[in-house]
């Protein structure tokens, strides 16, 4: 899942990048927080803890060839590595990013039919809604930038330089977008076009995902999920989220979901007053790739090792698994349309989405 940059290294790329689109003017020195860019004269918290002697990030796992008799549902072609999902029932648009070239594949939810290639400014590897109807939060690693496309058919906005390799990127209940900047050690707090605040309390961040103005965010090293204040952009407090958590959702109930993947389990948590966990469940497999349906409060996580995925039933904070399906190869991302119940799968090695209806 992840290229690792020396650390003085990966300022020296920031600094250039930023010097040459000229968003932010001069960069300043790395402060002792950050091994990554911070943008000058933006207020920030936290103290990143010492990395000695913390495991290396958990990598989804390589799943076995496809059988021969074939996938059920049906594959929509899209482009090399797809890797990040998400569906927006107002629109009916499917969001897929590609790479060589790097794009935003946009999809007819209903059809299938590809309706758009937004171009993008560098690969990248998950992608949210800030908000019903759009705009796609698009976090551009290899820009360092966060990029906000608009739906139906884009286009892509002016890039925001948030920090060192963003990984993952979601919108509060008030609006306020986090991005977590996976190789900087950064969480960036986007109001509007601007950066507000830096926390720089991680080692490596990575999923995010909101409920309500409460933010959560797994680190990847420390293998704990953060809960930050998107009002008073504030550290709410932090728990250790399994054995190597990578990917994050909430759900209508509340809850934060995270997909531990060495640790092969589903971990549930509650974010306030303080985060703790309340449930988890085992999936075997490197349980990667994690979506929510909404309508049918129906949790689905992909393990990337068998080319399957688990649909739960979350009434409960128990996760209760009700549905299986065979998926196509490596199937790193997932998003799911909650009018339809319907999945999309993205298969990084096939270069394709996989549509699967699992209510009929």
């Amino acid at each position: 899942m992840i290229r690792r940059l020396r650390p003085r290294l990966a300022v020296c790329l920031a600094a250039v990048l930023v010097v040459a689109c000229g968003q932010h003017g001069a960069v300043p020195p790395p402060a002792s927080t950050t091994t990554g860019l911070l943008p000058p004269g933006v207020p920030t918290e936290g103290s990143r803890p010492p990395d000695t002697g913390l495991p290396p990030a958990a990598e989804p796992l390589q799943g076995p060839p496809l059988p021969p008799e074939g996938l059920i549902g049906r594959t929509i072609p899209v482009g090399h590595a797809p890797e990040g999902v998400v569906v927006d029932t107002q629109t009916r648009i499917v969001a897929v990013a590609t790479r060589d070239p790097n794009e935003l594949v946009l999809i007819d939810a209903v059809s299938g039919d590809i309706t758009s290639r937004v171009p993008l400014p560098g690969r990248v590897r998950h992608v949210q809604l800030a908000a019903p109807g759009g705009p796609v939060l698009v976090p551009v690693e290899s820009a360092n930038s966060l990029v906000r496309v608009d739906l139906p058919r884009g286009p892509a906005g002016p890039p925001i330089v948030t920090g060192t390799e963003p990984h993952d990127a979601a919108a509060a209940s008030n609006g306020t977008v986090f991005v977590g900047n996976e190789h900087g050690g950064t969480v960036a707090v986007v109001r509007g076009e601007h950066i507000v605040k830096v926390f720089t309390d991680s080692v490596q961040p990575a999923g995010i995902a909101p409920v309500g103005i409460a933010m959560g965010v797994l680190d990847v090293r420390k293998n704990d999920l953060t809960v930050y204040d998107a009002d008073r952009l504030t550290i709410v407090g932090s728990t250790p989220a399994g054995a190597g958590p990578t990917h994050l959702v909430a759900d209508r109930h509340g809850r934060m979901i995270a997909a531990d993947t060495r640790g092969d389990a589903v971990r549930v948590f509650t974010p306030l007053p303080a985060p703790r966990e309340v449930a988890s469940i085992a999936q075997p497999g490197g349980p990667y790739g994690i979506a929510y349906d909404t309508a049918r409060d129906r949790l689905w996580v992909a393990s990337s090792g068998t080319n399957e995925v688990i649909g739960y039933d979350m009434s409960e904070p128990n996760p209760r698994q009700v549905q299986r399906f065979p998926t196509v190869q490596n199937p790193y991302s997932l998003g799911v349309d909650s009018d339809t119940g319907r999945l999309f799968v993205a298969g990084v090695s096939g270069g394709v989405v996989q549509v699967i209806d699992t209510t009929s």
